[in-house]
């Protein structure tokens, strides 16, 4: 799974998020980041209101929330949502000896993003597409 820090980063980029069911997020204000929650139809839903989208928690008897707005949670990009973002630039994943490869192309560069989480290797590969560099620190 993406962590936080590079959620937090692509978000600062300019990623933006529309909350779809299935998705996952934490709560960053308050800050709960060991908490992830998945957008559902049944007890985490979306409400769309003329003063903004609310992330609506039904019968969570355990949180003294029925909602928070879209601006205190933080999107956690899965696989193909990263891949999705990437569009035409997405070359391939490719297993490594100690995680996996994602490969992108601009003109007739290649550039390669390691982690040892997939999900990591194409949000550090979309954070280098948005901020137009190269290669990012690990």
């Amino acid at each position: 799974m993406i962590d936080v820090e590079l959620a937090q980063k692509l978000r600062d980029a300019g990623v933006r998020w529309d909350p779809v069911a299935g998705d996952r997020f934490v709560v960053i204000d308050p800050p709960m980041p060991d908490e992830v929650y998945v957008v559902s139809d049944m007890t985490v839903d979306v409400h769309r209101f003329s003063t903004g989208t609310v992330i609506g928690f039904n019968g969570t008897t355990e949180w003294a929330l029925d909602s928070i707005e879209h601006r205190r949670a933080l999107w956690l990009p899965r696989e193909e949502q990263l891949r999705r973002l990437l569009g035409g630039t997405f070359v391939a994943l490719t297993r490594a000896d100690d995680g996996w490869t994602v490969t992108t192309r601009r003109g007739d560069t290649e550039f390669t993003f390691e982690h040892g989480d997939a999900e990591q290797a194409y949000g550090l590969a979309l954070l280098a597409l948005i901020v137009g560099v190269a290669e990012l620190p690990r």
